[in-house]
């Protein structure tokens, strides 16, 4: 059984119920709040170990309560959503959110995204060793394989390869990526990012063309899986 904790922030009973029936079919315990001031008081009394967030609450505007909880709580937190426009998707993600799906949204795809963000939770940032797939990456020699053969990667690629490993599962925006990899005067360079991608890819993926690895979530950034 899996057992872990799932908070549910929205405000329509019917989504809550939803997401009550197939969480708890898939063995989650399930506790549920209709507003932003009752779902962060539960998330403060019992932190749960993921938080489906709705950004249209009544009381108190999602990004807000997510900026909030950001403050203390330091696990996922995925939106849903009928917010479907690129610049809330941003903020959402810039704003420390771990995913974000819109309504109506695929049961199958939402429970692959929960899996994904409870196993990140769960992953020792101690590692000195993470498997993905035909990927295998040593965080102390700074080597890469790929079925079992080293990969030659300049210390930017490594680097930006290192970043998508650590936050496997995650949706990272442009922005953060080009912060995170060549500092804060860079983040508006977006084409420099895709070309880095492109060559990450050429070196990592079977076929670049239909990447495993780095999936493009258009518009936003990328998921490493």
């Amino acid at each position: 059984m899996n057992k872990a904790e799932i908070l549910i922030i929205d405000d329509e009973p019917q989504i809550r119920k939803l997401l009550e029936i197939n969480l708890e079919s898939n063995n989650y315990k399930v506790w549920q709040a209709e507003n932003a001031k009752e779902g962060i008081l539960m998330a403060a009394n019992h932190p749960p170990e993921l938080i489906l967030l709705d950004l249209g609450l009544p009381d108190k505007s999602g990004h807000e309560v997510l900026k909030e909880l950001r403050t203390w709580y330091n696990k996922s937190i995925i939106i849903l959503s009928v917010i479907n426009n690129e610049k809330d998707i941003v903020q959402a993600l810039d704003n420390g959110a771990t995913d974000y799906l819109t309504k109506p949204f695929r049961n199958a795809e939402l429970l692959a995204r929960i899996r994904s963000a409870i196993r990140r939770n769960q992953t020792d940032n101690t590692e000195s060793k993470k498997v993905c797939g035909d990927l295998e990456i040593d965080f102390v020699s700074r080597t890469v394989k790929r079925n079992q053969e080293i990969l030659k990667l300049t210390a930017t690629e490594y680097n930006l390869l290192l970043l998508f490993a650590k936050n496997e599962g995650r949706v990272l925006t442009h922005q953060y990526i080009l912060k995170e990899i060549w500092g804060i005067g860079a983040q508006l360079e977006t084409q420099y990012l895709r070309v880095f991608v492109g060559t990450l890819r050429k070196k990592i993926e079977q076929n670049q063309n239909q990447p495993l690895h780095i999936i493009t979530e258009s518009g936003v950034g990328y998921r490493f899986e």
